[in-house]
């Protein structure tokens, strides 16, 4: 056999290979995260949330002290605070977890309230959309078996990602209202 063939062959396999990933993950984003877990008890939850870019860690806070801490991927393009929609920047500043979705496209999430006033101002002003929709959530839904393998590169649109495991015990420990302060460094 020619190596042209072999060349073709294996051309085919990866476009096969490619379609077969892209429809399956499609068709995992609409199946939903299953039951999300109960809330922690009130003296359990934290009451503040630090996620420091440079590090990449998110730190659960409660009456100042950190009650648990977790390694964590970014967006695809994590250098500065997210200006507008497409850049694949992870906002920085002070915001909350204002909802949660147990049905998203990746396992659970809790949403940011991004863009804030400011972030909408300095988007007006630019004449950009400042984009939106940023939370903290798992992988996405039917890639969980990848666990900690996601923190091998920044691959969201701006969100920040946790295990399925981890993003759980968030959910458990994250009441809605809680403060959220993104910074790149302390």
């Amino acid at each position: 056999m020619s190596i042209t063939r072999h060349i073709l062959r294996l051309g085919l396999l990866g476009l096969g290979l490619g379609v077969a990933i892209f429809a399956y993950t499609k068709v995992m984003a609409r199946t939903g995260s299953g039951t999300p877990p109960p809330m922690a008890e009130a003296h359990q939850q934290a009451d503040e949330i630090l996620v420091i870019k440079s590090t990449r860690a998110l730190h659960l806070l409660r009456d100042g002290e950190t009650i648990r801490s977790y390694d964590i991927s970014l967006g695809a393009a994590p250098e500065g605070h997210k200006q507008s929609e497409g850049d694949e920047r992870t906002p920085e500043g002070r915001y909350e977890i204002d909802w949660r979705n147990p049905n998203s496209i990746a396992h659970l999430s809790l949403h940011i309230s991004y863009p804030n006033a400011a972030d909408q101002a300095a988007a007006k002003a630019a004449a950009r959309d400042p984009g939106g929709n940023i939370m903290i959530h798992g992988l996405p839904n039917g890639w969980g078996a990848l666990g900690a393998l996601h923190l091998m590169l920044d691959w969201t649109d701006g969100c920040i990602a946790v295990t399925n495991a981890e993003m759980r015990e968030i959910w458990s420990l994250v009441p809605d209202g809680t403060p959220i302060t993104i910074a790149e460094a302390l």
